[in-house]
């Protein structure tokens, strides 16, 4: 009798197969869990830039908001978590006038980095959207069902 050595072809084959249903089962979930992550990380940073924004305006500018990320990052006001704009695969921008701002929320690759976009004012409530765009003051309220007007 002979004595053998390796793996036949028929138990390479049963191994590929049970990895490939291995992975096939783990890796949306993982995928969907990563998108989960980026998104709390963005509203968790769009309300930090909101709470940012209106410390600013108290302390710093003169009742005014500013439409500069970076200003609230110097004015140690913004953590480091958006200062350059991007973070945890979204991307952040303030736009407005003295009076009133806007921060959204975007993710870098949509559907990839996240499925939804996040948007709020001077009022605090943050907005969301799922489609590929960005949210805006009409969009729906987190944890609400209907659109506010």
């Amino acid at each position: 009798m002979r004595n053998k050595k390796g793996f036949s072809v028929m138990e390479l084959l049963i191994s590929v197969a049970v990895i490939s249903v291995i992975s096939a089962l783990v890796v949306p979930t993982f995928l969907q869990s990563k998108i989960a992550a980026n998104e709390a990380l963005a509203i968790r940073a769009v309300g930090n830039v909101v709470a940012s924004q209106i410390s600013y305006s108290m302390t710093m500018g003169s009742g005014s908001y500013t439409t500069d990320l970076k200003v609230l990052q110097k004015a140690g006001l913004n953590e480091d978590l958006v200062g350059s704009g991007i973070s945890g695969g979204y991307v952040f921008s303030i736009s407005g006038s003295h009076s009133e701002f806007k921060v959204q929320a975007r993710p870098l690759v949509f559907g990839s980095t996240g499925t939804r976009s996040f948007y709020s004012d001077q009022t605090g409530i943050i907005r969301y959207t799922e489609t590929d765009g960005m949210a805006t003051s009409s969009s729906l309220a987190l944890n609400q069902n209907e659109k506010t007007d």
